[in-house]
């Protein structure tokens, strides 16, 4: 990553020079959602719902909610969307009962913040916030999958409802140990919404070690009324201290840009037209199964584990020249590697294929998703 520093932060005249670097955060102004608009997680589980952003409810915790793509955003930004969340049953956190909503960096995209390095680097966490919930919320910064993680811990005041706020936090990195250069998880940031006494601590600058979910006391309960709304977007990570006035502007991608790099962790195939072809080789393994060698987007972190898909009614098969449009029903996920899964796809009825025939699978309209499971961090 090359940045190139002018001005100082001091006369708040500092602009950053990015031409060459890719924003750390991806997909912080919540563009991408490959899985869908609307998400109602419920029950101890990491939960992706917006693509590289998860929802979190832990030790026991139910955290009942409707996560949204919106379309609201601070006006004058060239921001478009947002991720909303709203309870859907009021919960009073209690022992480690954890409501939080975070993103995750792989260990080997965040070494330039020089952790475990006698002088580590500054960094600064800027996002957009909005609720319809006054007072205190949290925001916890995570070491992850090493020896001693540790935390540090800030606050944030939501001062006006329904009002679209920048929040702005600066740190300096751990100097007592390094992240993992690997694509494993290396590092979190996690907005804290709700939060049971026996995780309460005090914010602090300093690394603690601890690998729990922490917040402060003063943490509001944003699950004491389904009326509630919690807003987020324009989530940037700069490495450098700034504020304010200082901080470079949010680095737009395109959507593309950013869809390529949100498929890294789900390589996702979505109807954009009726009767489009998934990519990669299918063969006729009987005169009821194609087996599909199907190709990934980009390379994913690591192999896929699974496959889901939308309804079997979305899906046809074929063979150019002598078959089409042949109802196709249940998929099973088979081998994979980091570049390409094969599928085996089942027709809905009878024998249409012969064996060894080349074949293709298709979705017949814009309701038709697939997308493969097991990249995420």
């Amino acid at each position: 990553m090359a940045l190139t520093l002018h001005g100082t932060v001091a006369d708040n005249t500092v602009v950053l020079d990015r031409r060459s670097a890719k924003p750390l955060i991806i997909n912080g102004d919540m563009a991408v959602s490959q899985r869908g608009t609307s998400f109602s997680p419920s029950g101890n589980t990491d939960y992706y719902s917006i693509d590289r952003f998860a929802y979190f409810a832990t030790s026991g915790a139910t955290g009942d909610a409707t996560i949204t793509q919106a379309s609201d955003a601070p006006s004058g930004t060239g921001f478009k969307k947002s991720i909303k969340i709203s309870p859907d049953a009021t919960e009073t956190p209690s022992g480690t009962h954890n409501m939080c909503f975070g993103y995750a960096f792989e260990g080997q995209d965040v070494q330039v913040l020089q952790h475990g390095q006698t002088s580590p680097e500054k960094v600064t966490l800027a996002f957009w916030v909005k609720s319809s919930k006054t007072g205190t919320y949290c925001v916890q910064i995570k070491e992850e999958g090493i020896t001693d993680e540790s935390y540090l811990l800030f606050e944030y005041a939501i001062s006006s409802a329904n009002t679209w706020e920048k929040k702005i936090i600066s740190w300096t990195g751990n100097s007592a140990h390094a992240i993992n250069n690997d694509n494993t998880q290396g590092y979190r940031i996690i907005w804290m919404l709700a939060s049971g006494s026996s995780d309460h601590a005090s914010a602090t600058t300093s690394w603690t070690v601890s690998s729990s979910f922490k917040a402060t006391s003063n943490q509001v309960n944003f699950f004491d009324s389904t009326s509630n709304e919690w807003y987020l977007t324009g989530v940037q990570l700069e490495v450098g201290e700034f504020d304010a006035n200082s901080i470079a502007p949010f680095q737009h991608e395109s959507f593309g840009d950013s869809l390529l790099r949100c498929q890294r962790y789900l390589p996702a195939y979505i109807g954009t037209t009726s009767n489009f072809r998934l990519p990669g080789a299918g063969i006729a393994g009987s005169t009821t199964l194609v087996f599909l060698t199907l190709n990934h987007p980009v390379t994913t972190r690591v192999k896929p584990s699974g496959v889901v898909v939308s309804d079997a009614g979305h899906w046809s098969g074929g063979v150019d020249g002598i078959l089409a449009n042949q109802a196709m029903g249940s998929v099973a996920y088979g081998l994979s590697s980091t570049f390409a899964t094969r599928l085996t796809w089942a027709v809905a009825s009878g024998t249409p294929f012969t064996a060894r025939d080349p074949a293709y699978i298709e979705g017949t309209n814009t309701s038709a998703v697939l997308y493969l499971t097991g990249c995420e961090l």
